[in-house]
């Protein structure tokens, strides 16, 4: 039951190509910088696509214990990284009461697969000693979920998703439902991924899906841009602390935006072309969850992953779920610097529409250089826009037609 509850955000922390922490990735975010470069973590040089949005300088035992590291994926060690940094930030005191009416839901697309690919390689070998005992706790998606709950002590409710690209919208959404039912009353939610490795690099350029624009990285990246050809792998994770109104006033916590309204759906069409008329109907009834009509909202943090046909579908859908008002929206898409984070795009995507409320900051859309006649909305080209936004979006569209929405407000007191 919808207790009416207010939800808000006291707390965030991410990994990005931009940066460690949020602060160093929205500022640099601000500033038009690529984190896009060529791959360093294997050699790419016989692959059609070899570029990517590493996380650059990362240290587990900054953030986990090295028993905990060890016995954890990379992409789990992300998600533990930025949970702490998004308690820290919220400022929470971790005793008991507060652990059981605290949950997690937490999402990867692609799990533990650089483990599983290093695993794989010892039955191939015929040597099935080379297995890790560990394997399954470590490659499964609910992997970051479960050790995200277990180095903190969080005890509330607990999920462990996996969505595709709208991993992170679906777990802040329903993280936020959670809270609105009375379930919890706060939760820490997003999504982490660290699948730069050989085989799920060469199946996305053997899809046709990714940028083989390898001579120059930092532009390969160009949503909504008439010569893009495809999106660039980016790795990382966000982790948002939601919290019930009531509590965060209690305890003065700082609140950056309130999370008003969420949706999802699915095209039920096809596993790789999106469904623009789903979209349009998934951003109307975010839209009617929160209680507000399309000409109240001015800025769209869009899902812009820079394919042709993606791109186009996000344009369509945004026309007919804004009608005459789309040509007012402003749309911006931070793929153009992080490349596809895939489950962590939302969770990340989602950090930032909040830091453009409180902050009237709009990140750019960066190497948008030629106009698509057919993708013809105000995308922020090239320079970041300071301008005061009260309502905002932020949408993620998943491979086989997962679509999640989310509606943001500026905080006021």
């Amino acid at each position: 039951m919808n207790t009416g509850r207010r939800v808000v955000i006291t707390g965030a922390g991410a990994l990005t190509p931009l940066g460690i922490g949020v602060e160093e990735s929205w500022q640099n975010l601000c500033a038009g910088k690529s984190g896009i470069g060529r791959i360093t973590r294997f050699d790419a040089s016989a692959m059609a696509t070899q570029i990517a949005g590493e996380v650059k300088g990362f240290d587990a035992s900054r953030f986990m214990d090295r028993k905990v590291a060890r016995r954890s994926d990379l992409f789990a060690q992300y998600a533990i990284a930025a949970t702490r940094m998004a308690l820290d930030d919220a400022k929470l005191q971790m005793n008991e009461t507060v652990a059981c009416r605290t949950g997690v839901i937490l999402g990867s697309a692609v799990g533990g697969i650089g483990t599983l690919s290093h695993n794989m390689k010892s039955p191939a070998e015929g040597n099935l000693e080379g297995v890790s005992k560990m394997l399954a706790s470590m490659y499964i998606p609910s992997a970051g979920a479960n050790d995200v709950s277990v180095v903190f002590g969080i005890k509330g409710p607990s999920r462990g998703i996996s969505t595709a690209c709208a991993t992170g919208g679906h777990a802040i959404g329903d993280a936020m439902r959670f809270i609105q039912y009375g379930e919890a009353d706060i939760m820490v939610a997003g999504a982490s991924e660290a699948q730069i490795v050989p085989i799920f690099i060469d199946s996305m350029a053997r899809l046709k899906a990714s940028s083989t624009r390898n001579d120059e990285p930092e532009r390969a990246s160009r949503p909504f841009e008439l010569n893009r050809d495809g999106f660039v792998n980016g790795e990382g994770s966000g982790v948002l602390v939601l919290e019930e109104l009531g509590r965060a006033r209690e305890r003065g916590a700082h609140i950056y935006a309130e999370v008003t309204g969420f949706a999802s759906n699915i095209d039920a069409y096809h596993a790789t072309k999106p469904e623009y008329e789903s979209q349009s109907r998934c951003i109307l009834l975010a839209l009617q969850d929160a209680g507000v009509t399309p000409p109240d909202v001015e800025y769209v943090n869009a899902h812009g992953t820079a394919t042709q046909l993606g791109d186009l579908s996000e344009t369509m859908a945004l026309k007919k779920a804004f009608g005459r008002h789309v040509k007012r929206l402003m749309v911006s898409s931070n793929k153009s610097m992080l490349g596809h984070m895939w489950s962590a795009s939302g969770a990340v995507e989602a950090i930032f529409t909040a830091l453009t409320l409180e902050h009237g900051v709009v990140p750019p859309t960066i190497n948008y250089e030629t106009p698509d006649p057919e993708c013809d909305l105000d995308y922020v080209p090239n320079l970041k826009r300071e301008i005061a936004v009260k309502i905002a979006i932020s949408q993620s569209f998943g491979f086989g037609g997962m679509n999640a929405v989310l509606v943001f407000k500026r905080w006021e007191g």
